[in-house]
């Protein structure tokens, strides 16, 4: 690609930042235009208005960083993440003792990583300010895009026009937009006065709330492990069947939560909000042990409850000069922990694609006519198309995976018919490794798979699975072991109640 041509991409989140780090090493002219104030200082409000949470960034997110051409990213960036290696449910049994049971994700040992957002974000803009051909802009609104003519019209937010007291309007040229800019988009909204875009959101019936569980006080020299409450290698869950309450670790020792609940309970607390500590003991038992009530009805007053929104649509681009990424084209809900290694994995599949078409032609003058086009901009238009191709089964694949996992996460993880499964799946990938077999959390989670893939595969399994289990109930073995266990059945209950007396 030619040095002159520029990419302004708008949006300065983490993907948005990856993005600009993957074409300043190709030589383009960046500029990564942001909404809010540098993201890097400590006053800057996020823009669900609340502290920025914990994310879990696995294989999918790493590739992608590992693909940027900054060997040391991936030490800079992973240094101060923690480990999850499973789930860790929590509950409390028929005796009313409260209980932990630990979920690993992968047979192989296999791990996610809690991530502070804001500082990841830190860390990629420090590397871009580096650069020569980066320029970052903060507090500039996209308020205005002509993808035919390749002009935008950003205001300034910190210059007012000394004239009409309103911020200062600006025009910026460029070859190519990637709208990196989140779910409320404004470069998809531009764009689709030009596309032909087929949209879809949908808000589910959730909205989410921050807690914060600190960290414990321990003595100067003792092991820092010891600030951690609970396990801080696992993803807690307090599953409530229809809702949920989770925790991710922070480097600090403390947990950041988040209770995700119906509209509807929602409503019921907030008008009878001295009910909030009974209700947790009630339903989501063992966090007022490390919550107190006054923190749990403090952070509940306090913070945003705020609403889950899924969008879906296609193309992601338009004709040569626009395309858009993360959850600007495809916003999930948080249920899978996908949402940001999706749109880092969007970066590494764009730039893949333009990398492809760019050197296709290596022999043509990259400078030579084709009709009225120039040969970049074709090739450019080429790779948009089969990106959005590419790329979009993919994504509404993960959408759907998403939603479906918030039913597992609250609910399945309870089930003798989900450990089940899970038990066979993770034998047959340990014991049989030459199947291929792996349980569907391994596939999204820890490779690099196509995520349509990822659901065909497991929708595969499961369908052998089924078949294998209604094959074994048919066999003669089985039928004549069940006919015996029935005709004496006092009798095998008696004798395994004497091997349960004898075991304790």
């Amino acid at each position: 690609m030619a040095q002159s041509e520029k990419i302004v991409i708008v949006g300065a989140g983490p993907v948005g930042s990856l993005a600009a780090l993957y074409a300043a090493q190709r030589n383009y002219q960046v500029e990564l235009y942001e909404l809010r104030p540098d993201l890097r200082n400590p006053g800057t409000i996020p823009l669900n208005f609340t502290r920025s949470i914990n994310l879990a960034i696995s294989e999918r997110g790493i590739n992608a960083m590992r693909h940027a051409g900054q060997p040391r990213l991936l030490e800079h960036v992973m240094g101060p993440t923690i480990p999850m290696r499973g789930r860790m449910i929590h509950g409390k049994d028929q005796s009313g003792r409260l209980y932990e049971h630990a979920q690993d994700y992968d047979a192989k040992g296999r791990a996610i990583f809690a991530i502070d957002r804001a500082g990841l974000n830190k860390r990629l803009l420090d590397i871009l300010d580096s650069l020569p051909n980066v320029k970052l802009l903060f507090n500039h609104k996209l308020t205005g895009a002509d993808f035919r003519s390749r002009k935008a019209w950003f205001e300034v937010h910190d210059q007012v026009s000394p004239t009409n007291g309103r911020p200062r309007e600006i025009e910026v040229d460029f070859d190519l937009m990637i709208g990196a800019d989140g779910a409320h988009s404004a470069v998809r909204y531009h764009m689709m006065k030009f596309s032909r875009m087929d949209y879809q959101q949908e808000y589910i019936d959730t909205l989410w709330c921050e807690f914060h569980i600190p960290p414990q006080e321990i003595e100067q020299g003792a092991d820092p492990a010891g600030r951690f409450r609970i396990s801080p290698n696992h993803l807690h869950i307090w599953p409530g069947k229809e809702f949920m309450f989770i925790a991710i670790p922070s480097e600090d020792g403390s947990f950041t939560c988040t209770l995700f609940l119906p509209s509807k309970e929602f409503t019921h607390l907030e008008n009878n909000p001295s009910t909030l500590p009974d209700f947790f003991d009630h339903y989501l038992p063992g966090v007022t042990d490390l919550i107190s009530p006054e923190a749990l009805a403090s952070s509940f007053a306090a913070n945003p409850h705020l609403p889950l929104i899924s969008i879906k649509c296609r193309p992601y681009h338009h004709g040569a000069s626009g395309v858009i990424i993360g959850d600007a084209a495809h916003a999930m809900v948080p249920f899978y922990g996908q949402g940001m290694n999706a749109g880092m994995e969007d970066v590494r599949i764009l730039f893949s694609i333009l990398d492809k078409h760019a050197h296709m032609d290596e022999s043509n003058n990259p400078n030579e006519e084709i009709g009225d086009v120039a040969m970049p901009v074709l090739q450019r238009f080429h790779a948009l198309a089969e990106y959005s191709a590419v790329r979009a089964p993919d994504a509404h694949a993960i959408n759907d995976l998403a939603l479906q996992n918030y039913v597992e996460m609250r609910s399945s993880v309870l089930s003798v018919r989900y450990r089940l499964r899970k038990f066979l799946e993770e034998f047959m990938s340990v014991q049989f490794p030459s199947f291929g077999w792996q349980t569907k959390y391994a596939r999204v989670s820890f490779s690099n798979e196509g995520y349509l893939d990822v659901v065909r595969r497991s929708e595969h399994q499961g369908q052998v699975l089924l078949r294998s289990f209604v094959a074994l109930l048919a066999s003669p073995i089985v039928v004549t072991l069940m006919t015996l266990g029935y005709r004496y059945r006092r009798s095998v209950w008696s004798i395994i109640r004497s091997i349960a007396w004898w075991r304790r």
